[in-house]
Formats: structure tokens, sequence, C-alpha cells
């Protein structure tokens, strides 16, 4: 499984990068803490909203830690995406390492 760091993402970010963050946990913990920029797609509609998800740039999956991501990330590629990447550490990491004012849950 491919996975990206906190650091780079944001930095994928800073630069203006064209990619697609998609964010699988559950509306009430993304009401709890979000990056702004991340589509939600909850992890059971997954298969029903594929449509939605790039084929043509990278896309970068999280969830609180990266169980839940990794684990999609795994069947995405097994549905034949090769551009789909987990974040390592999910928003837990990034609320320590990047934007410090979103809630830790």
């Amino acid at each position: 499984m491919k996975e990206i760091s906190v650091v780079q993402l944001h930095e994928l970010h800073q630069n203006g990068a064209d990619f697609q963050l998609i964010d699988v946990r559950e509306p009430l913990e993304h009401d709890i803490a979000n990056i702004s920029y991340a589509v939600l797609i909850p992890l059971a509609e997954v298969p029903d909203r594929l449509a939605e998800i790039a084929r043509n740039k990278q896309v970068i999956i999280h969830c609180k830690s990266g169980g839940r991501s990794g684990n999609i990330v795994r069947w995405l590629m097994a549905q034949g995406f090769d551009n789909v990447y987990s974040l390592a550490g999910g928003i837990t990491a990034y609320a320590q390492q990047i934007d410090t004012s979103l809630t830790v849950y």
C-alpha cells in the first residue's frame, strides 16, 4: 500500500498541486475536525461513489489514524486505481504536526 505523510500532503497543498483529498470518516467525525479541502465520502459509501474518485491525478485518502484509509486504498487498488495513497497517521497526525488548532479526538 502506498502512503504519504502529513508533511508531504501539506507541501502538495501549499504548492498548489492538483490532487484530490478524500476523508472516509463518518460525518460526525468530520464535524469534530476536518481538513478544509477534503471531500467527505464515508467509507461505506465509497463503492457507490467511485465515479467521484479521480483517476487522472493523485488521490489521497484519510481517516482518523490510517487504518480505514489503508483498507480502502488496498480495495481501490484492487479495483484498478493506481493513483491512490493513504495519509499516514490520518487527521490525528495532521492535527499534531500541521494544524494544531484541530481537535484531536
